[in-house]
């Protein structure tokens, strides 16, 4: 199934949001404010004249000048104080960088959610959004397509980052428990594109997209704009639960490959996890295995509860992948790990895959073992 046409095209990139329901205009605190889409979405939040006050908070000063400025680490308990008189907190201070160390990452992000979670509670702020990933639903060849929000997260810590979202799903959920009148809502995007570093938009920097036989993909991509104007939402109390966000509808592999004009290669399910757990393992790329399945089974998301709200994304598939496309030109990558252009070079674009490497080792292995028979 294609992606259809946005209902409403007018108003291309700001939807104006429905009047929000609390009485006041909320103080708004944004964690990981000085960049990415915590800085994008304090400057939209500043910029609103539904909003009293912006709090940015990270470990740097951003640009948002209209933001009141706090410079710390979030998972310094200090930051209690930083929040009091906040109304919502917004905690987007999560690391996702392919490059860090997995277990320091994991600790950062684990801590700092805990932390902000407490802090906002002890400070007496009402709600709190946090950000996750519709990878949290898992990646399965039964999933229904669309996934609603409230379908089974059955997800595992396989893939790059999904332990830890998993995670802060968890502490989420456990939040209002231990501290009654503190709400919490997850807004979860599906492949979050616009200045984006993941195994998944990495997919798109080979000369080839691999596919694996039998497999069934389904694309569905969120603009970093979109994410954000979600964010407002659940922000400013116009939506709340968990939140699923993407452009409506989804492509077909098929559709990828006609739109990005990249061929494929397709090989054997055994041949292509086993060559990703193996580099893996040996440590010459950054994705786990486990990645593979988001790009073999379907796990595009309804986002019914934010349009009943009111929200629609203003960008379709067709557009975010053809600017996925732009920002990915002139990178070249072999099994998620990034070459220069000399070494791109000297691989080819038959050695670009994950299945050719991994190919070329069970072949090497299979003649050692002869040999000593």
């Amino acid at each position: 199934m294609s992606s259809p046409e946005p209902e409403v095209r007018a108003a291309r990139k700001h939807p104006d949001p429905r009047p929000s329901p609390v009485a006041k205009r909320p103080v708004v605190a944004v964690t990981g404010a000085a960049s990415g889409p915590g800085a994008l979405l304090a400057r939209r939040l500043a910029d609103s004249d539904e909003v009293r006050q912006v709090l940015a908070i990270d470990e740097r000063r951003g640009d948002v000048a209209e933001a009141r400025w706090h410079v710390l680490d979030v998972r310094d308990p200090a930051i209690a104080d930083k929040l009091r008189g906040a109304d919502v907190v917004v905690h987007l201070a999560v690391d996702v960088d392919l490059g860090a160390d997995a277990a320091a990452r994991t600790a950062y992000n684990v801590r700092g959610t805990q932390t902000v979670l407490t802090a906002a509670a002890a400070a007496g702020v009402r709600r709190v959004v946090l950000c996750t990933s519709a990878m949290v639903y898992g990646a399965l060849p039964d999933n229904d397509v669309p996934l609603a929000e409230d379908a089974e997260l059955r997800a595992t810590a396989d893939a790059t980052g999904v332990g830890d979202l998993l995670e802060i799903e968890r502490l989420g959920r456990r939040a209002p428990r231990a501290h009654p009148g503190l709400n919490v809502t997850v807004v979860r995007p599906a492949i979050l594109v616009g200045g984006t570093d993941t195994a998944l938009t990495r997919y798109f920097e080979s000369p080839r997209l691999l596919v694996v036989a039998g497999s069934r993909p389904t694309w569905q991509f969120c603009h970093v704009e979109d994410l954000v104007s979600a964010l407002e939402y659940a922000a400013l109390e116009k939506a709340e639960g968990e939140l699923a966000v993407g452009c409506d509808g989804w492509l077909e592999q098929e559709e990828v490959e006609e739109l990005s004009g990249i061929r494929r290669m397709e090989l054997p399910s055994a041949v292509a996890l086993g060559a990703a757990s193996r580099l893996h393992r040996l440590g010459l790329t950054p994705s786990p295995a486990g990645d593979l399945a988001y790009t073999m089974h379907p796990w595009a998301v309804s986002g019914s509860r934010l349009h009943a709200a009111g929200w629609r994304p203003q960008w379709t598939n067709e557009e975010v992948l053809a600017e996925l496309l732009a920002e990915v030109a002139g990178r070249h990558t072999v099994a998620g790990r990034r070459l220069g252009r000399k070494d791109a070079t000297a691989a080819g674009a038959a050695g670009a895959t994950v299945a050719l490497l991994g190919t070329a080792a069970i072949v090497r292995r299979a003649r050692k073992a002869r040999r000593r028979i």
